[in-house]
């Protein structure tokens, strides 16, 4: 597991980032000071001296970041208006944290088998072996053959509002997610 690093997307981004947050399994509570960097942000911008070949994949950068500074009604609202499996992804977490599991299961049954969910299998294999007294609820996370959103979604939500003692383990692996999912999207618009 390779630690997320900020700067590998450039100072605009990196700014953005430079504050490490843990997202919350819930809304969380935005982060009132990112709000005029977020506002301000241009795209073309951030990914210089790249040139974007691919806006939706750069509009889910700009989706991830008001997600990761729990600014989730305009994640949502950007979310929405991409439509690809990887535009459904943000929409999902988004919904899935909001918190609308039933919602949440619905747009990650858009997604398909999305190409970070190998990593993703993995990384939170990684990250439950690491668990001290895993519940069993989490149990499926060291033997699963490929990710689950669904279960994952029902492990959040028993972590959030159900009392299985899981909460540390999820927004480990939400926050692995969102550096996973954020790269992909970075990766693929200046592919």
């Amino acid at each position: 597991m390779s630690a997320f690093d900020p700067t590998a997307y450039g100072s605009v981004f990196a700014e953005l980032l430079k504050t490490p947050r843990i997202m919350a399994l819930d809304p969380g509570e935005e982060n009132t000071p990112a709000k005029v960097g977020l506002e301000a942000l241009d795209l073309d911008e951030a990914f210089a001296p790249n040139c974007i070949s691919d806006r939706t994949m750069a509009e889910g950068c700009r989706s991830a970041l008001w997600l990761y500074h729990d600014f989730l009604v305009t994640s949502h609202t950007i979310s929405q208006q991409i439509t690809t499996p990887t535009g459904s992804y943000w929409h999902g977490i988004m919904h899935r944290r909001e918190p609308d599991y039933p919602n949440g299961k619905y747009w990650f049954g858009r997604v398909g088998d999305h190409d970070v969910y190998p990593e993703l299998r993995d990384e939170a294999a990684t990250i439950a072996s690491g668990t001290d007294n895993l519940p069993s609820e989490a149990a499926y996370l060291m033997s699963q053959s490929s990710w689950d959103p669904y279960a994952f979604i029902d492990l959040c939500e028993g972590a959030n509002v159900g009392g299985v003692p899981a909460g540390d383990l999820c927004r480990g692996i939400q926050q692995r997610e969102w550096e996973l999912l954020f790269d992909y999207c970075y990766r693929k618009a200046i592919a």
